[in-house]
């Protein structure tokens, strides 16, 4: 058998392994736009990833893993999908056990209402939400300086760990419990920028949408890492297609050990098959937001993913 029978072989396992739960539309793995190694599994493995819907970059990183998995088990197993650390390249896990590591935040973030200025963030604080971030959109510098500062002072007394959206250095100013950054952000930090950031005292959240960005985000040990888009949204344009709960559940079985919170298109009928997936935290925006009775709202929610918790 040739190694390229080899690899379409392995390509056809996977997909016949995993096509259904992660709703690849056909039997019949596609060819994979480029290799960078002749490697059976790893070719068989892109051309399956490639197949299941994974972009370019991801159906790479899980290639790549693939053959480490095998490697490292002497194997190959077209059952077991990758999910230790090092298959990946990440460093050892826990990240919290790193001397890089940023500061720990808890491993269950609870309801994590992302709210567009002060105002929300002291309501929903003070509705009893636990993790609250502001991300409030502006090009007015004394207007951000502002706001930041005025959602400090809001959630005082609170018991509500808040998170500054982008506005890392004006976070740190004003005491803020932490910061989150998106992948452009996190890559637009120079080296002395992150150390700084680093050294504020501040916890670090990254989103990231899907492997090779969890990858990239867990080189700088950050505090959590948020995934999404779970479900189509609106609300921002994204890169990537809605990764569902599938993905998810694969997502947040490499990343155990972190915190994790899912994000995007997230409502109360699906809120129960995105627990499922073992993510300690929900992100919503719209949900709170754009309700009726928004203190109502976020009891019934916390009431539900502290159920979940609790089982």
């Amino acid at each position: 058998m040739t190694a390229a029978t080899d690899a379409r072989a392995i390509a056809h396992a996977i997909v016949a392994a995993h096509g259904l739960r992660f709703g690849a539309i056909t039997s019949a793995p596609v060819a994979a736009p480029s290799f960078s190694s002749d490697d059976p599994v790893y070719r068989g493995a892109k051309q399956a990833c490639t197949a299941l819907g994974f972009i370019e970059i991801d159906a790479e990183c899980l290639a790549h893993a693939w053959r480490a998995q095998t490697q490292r088990l002497g194997s190959f197993d077209a059952v077991l999908w990758p999910a230790a650390p090092e298959d990946f390249g990440m460093r050892p896990f826990p990240p919290a056990g790193r001397g890089d590591a940023f500061p720990p935040c808890p491993e269950r973030l609870g309801l994590y209402a992302v709210l567009p200025d002060a105002q929300w963030v002291g309501r929903m604080a003070r509705a009893g939400v636990p993790t609250v971030q502001l991300r409030f959109k502006s090009d007015d510098a004394a207007a951000v300086e502002h706001e930041v500062q005025a959602a400090v002072e809001a959630v005082q007394g609170t018991g509500a760990l808040l998170f500054i959206n982008d506005h890392w250095q004006v976070a740190i100013a004003a005491g803020a419990y932490g910061i989150h950054l998106g992948q452009e952000d996190l890559d637009a930090l120079s080296p002395d920028e992150l150390a700084q950031l680093r050294a504020s005292g501040l916890r670090l959240g990254v989103s990231t949408h899907g492997y090779a960005e969890m990858v990239r985000a867990d080189r700088v040990s950050p505090s959590y890492i948020a995934m999404g888009a779970v479900y189509p949204t609106t609300l921002k344009k994204m890169a990537t297609a809605p990764q569902g709960v599938a993905r998810l559940g694969a997502y947040a079985r490499l990343l155990r050990g972190y915190p994790q919170v899912g994000i995007g298109g997230i409502d109360a009928v699906r809120l129960p098959e995105v627990l499922a997936t073992g993510v300690g935290s929900v992100a919503v925006v719209r949900a709170l937001v754009a309700a009726e009775d928004p203190e109502a709202t976020a009891a019934q929610w916390m009431a539900a993913i502290g159920a979940t918790a609790g089982n």
